[in-house]
């Protein structure tokens, strides 16, 4: 009977046999001409920081000529904030303008609108309001004068006729004197409030030079976005804000000749979103107020001019909560692209990489330079995090972090360069929480024995899972999954059942429900006589989910009904068709380290995983990687003792009998027969 052939695993340096035939990164990094990273040039231009979006880019710099919409639609960290940015730096230079709110004397709640060349507008406001201060200062002293005539003619008034005692008469200067407070009350309430009402607003102001704005709309309420009126307790009385000078702009209309950028763009409420569509068909939008319970309501200024080049990203379930109408809007005028989370290994995707590091010393300005060794880490940890053999990530904000965090770490210790060693304490401070609480998960299992890594038990198979898969982040956290299995006569009279506890998700209970299908074809038992009990032991509170734990469970319940034991020193992750064949499955590099870390010395993977499997070299000292095809393979090396020789013959006569004279059917590897 054969055996699966056992592959020592490959580690993060040895992509030699990628197809480009690109040396392990070790190697390759001697040929490199610098000693460290402030040797590196970086490009000014911000377009030409972007790593590995090299289709993206081409399509933004033709958006940006053609002053066409652009949708970004890809995973978190890979670029799409830095792929806007660089926009403003490509786009034409058009004229900028200024954008200034006047009274309407025919309706004061009707601002006027008036557009001027950037920089013009802060000459027209401060002459206006030279001028109103003029008038202001011309009243004050005519009123000055009035009140020093009502003082003085009280004072002449005041004079008795000669001899009289006293010679002045308190009440008539009394009475001049309350007469002067009361003008000089009225004037202050008064005085160039008309002149003052009068001057207009500047709403947006450039200078002559500037580059085309680029404004951050992500996360902006309606107001923020579309332009509001401020709200004015005063509205009666002579105390009211005229409302021009209550208009404020919104993100529309300071982008205006430049770039919108909204990340997250299914975030902003449907109503909102139409309004941003009416303000890209129309290039202009009025300005009004977006709380009904405020006096700004009753506001609506004349359009203001709101011509920008929109700019929407967000991950792929982003699509679902878009208007279809926007997205119609952005495919009608522009580019829909999907930004990649991978690149290839090759040698000018490293070289990027090794500028990206530069570029993130000189950015984050507070931490040293890499040395030459310390960058490639980061090269190796890129591929490790690509998760596929021959790629490198482009998760780059998530690589960005463990640059800084290295970088703490050699800033702490007062090292002048940043080295090898402070990479790898800075993988270890850096772990995402998912890591963090499967360790303790599996000190817990530990502690209270849960975890069983060597003997032979019936039953009870060590599964495999990851923590984090749905979190976005590209650094996946392994966890040993222990799957326990037990065979009971049915309670039904009638049929037998699969009873799977442990919270599990839809797919995960359609797997368990799969599995059941292979158990009468690799056991040949009629498990209507009985119910067969799944337990999935310790999963973090949140479940499983998935179908990773296919050959585990599998495995578990053959071992229970045959009564042969499971090696223990051994775990297992992949998928199962209803045919027997193991399917690759995601995360297999976490789930393999993390393995190790509990102490397991053989890890069963599915065959079409082998290339995805990066992981570091003292991982690859304690552990063995047996790649499989088929779960007769997976029965071969997990089960043990006396008893699995007799069962897997009797499972190769079945199968063969169960395939005599049906066409189509073909031997595998492993001795296995299935249909094809």
């Amino acid at each position: 009977m054969n055996s699966p052939k056992r592959l020592a695993p490959p580690v993060a340096e040895e992509v030699g046999s990628s197809p480009a035939l690109i040396p392990p990164v070790d190697e390759w990094m001697k040929s490199q001409q610098f000693e460290t990273t402030s040797d590196i040039e970086i490009p000014e231009r911000l377009l030409e920081q972007v790593i590995g979006q090299e289709p993206a880019v081409e399509v933004v710099r033709k958006a940006a000529d053609q002053h066409r919409h652009v949708m970004l639609i890809g995973p978190p960290g890979t670029g799409k904030s830095m792929l806007a940015r660089s926009m403003t730096e490509l786009m034409p230079r058009e004229e900028l303008q200024d954008v200034i709110a006047y009274p309407n004397p025919e309706d004061n709640n009707a601002p006027r609108i008036r557009v001027v060349p950037a920089a013009k507008g802060k000459e027209i406001v401060a002459e206006q309001k030279a001028d109103a201060m003029q008038k202001r200062k011309d009243q004050r002293t005519f009123f000055t004068l009035i009140i020093l005539m009502v003082v003085l003619f009280a004072f002449i008034m005041s004079i008795r006729p000669p001899g009289s005692t006293p010679p002045f008469d308190a009440g008539t200067i009394l009475f001049g004197i309350i007469a002067a407070a009361i003008l000089w009350l009225a004037f202050s309430y008064r005085a160039g409030r008309q002149e003052t009402a009068m001057i207009p607003k500047l709403l947006i102001t450039h200078d002559g030079e500037e580059m085309p704005p680029f404004i951050d709309g992500t996360g902006s309420h309606a107001g923020a976005l579309l332009g509001d009126v401020r709200h004015d307790p005063f509205q009666s009385g002579g105390l009211e804000t005229p409302s021009h000078e209550r208009v404020e702009p919104g993100a529309i209309h300071k982008a205006n000749k430049g770039v919108l950028f909204i990340d997250e763009i299914n975030t902003l409420r449907i109503e909102s979103q139409q309004s941003l569509l009416t303000a890209m068909q129309e290039k202009e939008f009025s300005i009004v107020g977006q709380s009904e319970r405020s006096s700004g309501a009753m506001v609506k200024s004349e359009p203001v001019p709101c011509d920008f080049i929109l700019v929407a990203a967000g991950n792929v379930d982003a699509l679902a909560g878009m208007h279809p109408a926007l997205r119609s809007r952005v495919r009608g005028y522009g580019y829909e692209i999907y930004v990649r989370s991978t690149m290839e290994d090759s040698d000018e995707n490293r070289k990027a990489l090794i500028r990206f590091v530069a570029q993130e010393v000189a950015k984050d300005m507070k931490i040293p330079a890499f040395s030459r060794d310390a960058v490639a880490m980061i090269i190796k940890e890129a591929q490790r995090r690509a998760g596929s053999r021959g790629k490198l990530t482009l998760r780059l904000r998530e690589l960005g972090g463990l640059i800084r965090t290295a970088g703490d770490v050699a800033k702490e210790k007062a090292a002048t360069l940043v080295t090898p060693d402070h990479v790898i304490l800075a993988r270890r401070i850096a772990r995402p929480l998912e890591q963090q609480i499967a360790d303790q998960m599996i000190e817990r299992i530990k502690d209270y024995r849960g975890l069983v890594t060597t003997g032979e038990i019936v039953g009870r198979v060590n599964g495999l899972a990851v923590l984090g898969g749905d979190s976005g982040m590209t650094e996946l956290s392994g966890l040993v999954l222990p799957i326990m299995a037990e065979v009971t006569p049915a309670a039904s009279a009638t049929e037998g059942r699969i009873i799977a506890t442990g919270s599990l998700g839809d797919i995960a209970k359609e797997a368990v429900q799969n599995v059941s299908a292979l158990v009468k074809k690799y056991t040949g038992s009629d498990i209507r006589t009985t119910d067969v009990h799944i337990q999935f032991i310790e999963t973090a509170g949140g479940g499983v989910e998935g179908d990773s734990a296919s050959i585990s469970v599998a495995t578990a319940v053959i071992s229970a009904m045959e009564d042969i034991p499971v090696d223990q020193s051994i775990a297992m992750t992949g998928s199962l068709s209803v045919r027997g064949q193991v399917l690759p499955v995601g995360g297999v590099t976490a789930k393999i380290e993390a393995a190790a870390e509990a102490g397991m010395k053989k890890v069963i993977i599915p065959r079409a995983n082998l290339r995805d499997v990066l992981i570091d070299d003292r991982y690859a000292r304690i552990v063995e990687v047996l790649p499989v095809e088929n779960l007769r393979e997976v029965l071969n090396l997990a089960l043990v003792g006396p008893a699995k020789k007799t069962f897997l013959d009797r499972l190769a006569d079945m199968v063969k009998d169960l395939g005599r004279g049906r066409p189509g059917i073909a031997s595998i590897a492993g001795g296995d027969v299935l249909p094809q």
